[in-house]
């Protein structure tokens, strides 16, 4: 709830400084002027930067795929996972993104050769 009576001060303010020329568009994260974000803007931000730091062969979709294996790989449950996600069913936060890594296929044996001791 702070974060939105937060934004809704900065609208305020966007507002306020935008006069006449602002775009009521009812929505709450807008552009400075109130117009709806272009969702390509993040799109061309994302390819600007990465080629400005040297990651051009990387997708932005990949930084997602990132975040939810190593929050996976980081012992986070799952059902977590799927809810920051926005995953709707479990089965796809489990079925794409967790990839058992060499570390944790290690520690599965470890635990059951120890089983049989």
């Amino acid at each position: 709830m702070d974060a939105l009576r937060d934004r809704r001060e900065q609208q305020t303010a966007e507002r306020d400084a935008c006069g006449a020329e602002w775009l009521e568009s009812g929505y709450v994260f807008t552009t400075a002027v109130g117009s709806p974000v272009d969702p390509r803007n993040l799109n061309r931000h994302w390819c600007a930067t990465r080629k400005r730091v040297g990651l051009d062969e990387y997708r932005f979709h990949d930084l997602r795929h990132s975040f939810v294996s190593l929050l996976l790989d980081l012992g986070v449950a799952p059902h977590i996972v799927r809810e920051i996600a926005g995953h709707s069913d479990l089965q796809v936060t489990l079925g794409v993104y967790a990839h058992a890594s060499t570390e944790e296929k290690r520690k599965a044996l470890t635990q059951l050769s120890k089983l049989f001791e």
